[in-house]
């Protein structure tokens, strides 16, 4: 399919009387994981601003009706939006409190497919007038991501984002509350960020100050700093861009180069965020436990791997045995990257990456797997992938459990 067919379905579906949703399907949004509990997974809060009929704790899973279109591969359903509220019908404790879009039709369903599992996906839902319709693109390869992400900037797997972000006031208010735990006051920021953006480095640096979570494994040690750095970055980047936002701009250029220059930066922040989070674990593991590593070493000419272990000197000494040589690529997300991380260290036959994203479908696992793949997730998003594949995986702990060993 040619590019323009989104670029065009985006202008359309961007215009004021719409409102986007948009997210990474997870292994518990489509048929991946193989639960029950299928159907993306929409925040309450969004959903119960547009559909008010559903936020009612006194009837048992309310719903109502909406005209779905998944215009990315033609289909129409007549979906519903769910609350499901066992948690107020006499199961407190475990009890389900979460709203979904279901009655999609099953696997045939572009999201609900297994294959979709990790695809950036736009809800565009009609608010302006009459009852409202969504129409819904779920991006078919990298390219379209790319695209997507460019106009509105990175998406992160288990983060959504709300486009245009003031469309819905009351569930950004309710946002900017659940954040508070890392949210920086304007008086608590750094005078120079103010001056000078800060670089990822610094607001990883600036994670670990307030996350220092030493005694934490780390998988949850990664995942606590990472998500206290995202808060940190939109703290500083509302204290920054905000004035300028409400002062307005002189034409529509220097709006457009404003936009982009913000975009850019949130891009550059999601591409390094993520390895400087793994990088500061490797050094606190190393002073600890003996880990030893080269962070963006050349394997071979033109190839960087982002880890080699034990070093980049062990990896080019043809005596070094092999068998004690690791590779650790780091991509947020991987659905369509992990080939990308083949051929970056020929010596080392298992490649093994890093990565956030919450499943992939249990075809795509074998694919990375008979490509030599080996996928390392924190422990907490072992259960979004599919419970065929979870004995599979490897945890961030265990990664580094298997590098002390190297050295033994």
């Amino acid at each position: 399919m040619p590019t323009t067919e989104l670029t065009d379905w985006l202008d359309e579906f961007g215009a004021a009387e719409f409102v986007w949703y948009v997210k990474r399907l997870s292994g518990n949004d489509t048929l991946a994981n193989g639960t029950h509990q299928y159907g993306p997974h929409l925040k309450k809060e969004f959903l119960f601003e547009l559909f008010p009929e559903v936020n009612a704790t006194g009837r048992k899973n309310p719903d109502a009706r909406l005209d779905l279109y998944i215009d990315s591969h033609p289909d129409y359903r007549d979906a519903r939006v769910v609350y499901y509220n066992n948690k107020f019908h006499g199961n407190p404790k475990s009890g389900r409190n979460e709203t979904r879009i279901t009655n999609l039709g099953g696997a045939t369903s572009a999201l609900l497919d297994p294959e979709s599992t990790g695809s950036l996906t736009i809800f565009a839902f009609r608010v302006a007038q009459g009852p409202v319709e969504c129409h819904v693109w779920v991006c078919r390869h990298e390219t379209e991501e790319d695209i997507v992400e460019d106009r509105i900037g990175p998406v992160e797997p288990g983060k959504a984002i709300v486009w245009p972000p003031a469309q819905l006031p009351l569930l950004q208010s309710q946002e900017a509350a659940s954040r508070a735990h890392c949210r920086l006051e304007d008086h608590e920021i750094p005078p120079e960020w103010l001056i000078r953006f800060p670089t990822a480095l610094e607001l990883v640096q600036k994670a670990i100050e307030l996350r220092p979570d030493r005694s934490l494994d780390p998988d949850h040690r990664l995942t606590r700093r990472r998500d206290c750095e995202y808060e940190i970055f939109q703290s500083v980047e509302r204290a920054v861009e905000l004035p300028a936002i409400q002062v307005g701009f002189a034409s529509v250029d220097d709006f457009v180069a404003h936009a982009q220059s913000i975009l850019q930066r949130r891009k550059i922040r999601s591409g390094l965020s993520l390895e400087l989070h793994a990088l500061h674990i490797f050094m606190e593991e190393r002073l600890q436990e003996g880990v030893h590593f080269s962070y963006q070493p050349q394997s071979e000419p033109n190839k960087r791997p982002d880890f080699l272990f034990p070093s980049e000197e062990a990896y080019k000494d043809a005596n070094f045995p092999k068998h004690r040589l690791r590779m650790l690529a780091v991509k947020t997300t991987c659905r369509d990257r992990w080939r990308q991380v083949v051929n970056e260290a020929d010596r080392i036959p298992v490649k093994h990456l890093l990565t956030l994203q919450r499943g992939v479908s249990e075809n795509q696992f074998a694919e990375m797997v008979n490509s030599g793949v080996q996928l390392v997730v924190p422990a907490t998003l072992v259960t979004a992938f599919p419970k065929a594949v979870r004995p599979h995986l490897q945890t961030f702990e265990s990664f580094i459990g298997d590098l002390r060993l190297l050295t033994v």
